[in-house]
């Protein structure tokens, strides 16, 4: 696919085909959803969760904001995988906590999320290795270049062609 004029096609098609499998991954991620009856983002936050966890630690292991949380929490209680409970070395503080249930929809999950998981059976050992080494690196680039500015569109022209640069200053 060309849609970066002057880009370079071999990485054009390293970005197409992580936005395929990514896409992939979003689709298994639905279906255990359906299948368990859980949202998404709260099987993200079961993974995260095997002993009592701060409500704000628990967000920011996901990176996500105080409310959101409360609604992930909610979400669980609801379903009857986890409790809130004072922190006990701060009454003030809610720890989200699994419930026997929980564990096992945790277990269940994780299980099911694995054996779904491309490189479990496409992959051999030596090339899950080389995988995983790759993830991480790219992972290390990403986290160390800080993320572009925002884009102020009065500060941009858009080419005949269709290409949006910013005006220079």
């Amino acid at each position: 696919m060309n849609w970066c004029a002057g880009g370079d096609k071999l990485d054009q098609e390293i970005f197409d085909a992580i936005t395929e499998f990514v896409s992939h991954l979003m689709r298994r991620g639905d279906q255990l959803s359906q299948r368990y009856g859980v949202p998404v983002s709260a099987m993200k936050a079961l993974r995260r969760l095997d002993a009592p966890v701060p409500m704000k630690d628990l967000g920011q292991s996901m990176g996500c904001d105080p409310s959101f949380v409360t609604m992930i929490a909610d979400v669980l209680e609801k379903h009857g995988l986890a409790t809130r409970e004072p922190n006990p070395a701060d009454r003030r503080v809610k720890n989200l906590a699994l419930t026997d249930r929980g564990h096992q929809v945790k277990a269940a999950v994780e299980q099911d999320t694995l054996g779904l998981m491309p490189w479990t059976h496409a992959l051999d050992r030596s090339e899950r290795e080389q995988f995983l080494g790759l993830l991480r690196k790219m992972c290390r680039s990403l986290a160390a270049v800080p993320p572009p500015p925002d884009r102020d569109p009065a500060r941009e022209v858009t080419s005949s062609t269709g290409v949006t640069a910013p005006v220079a200053s």
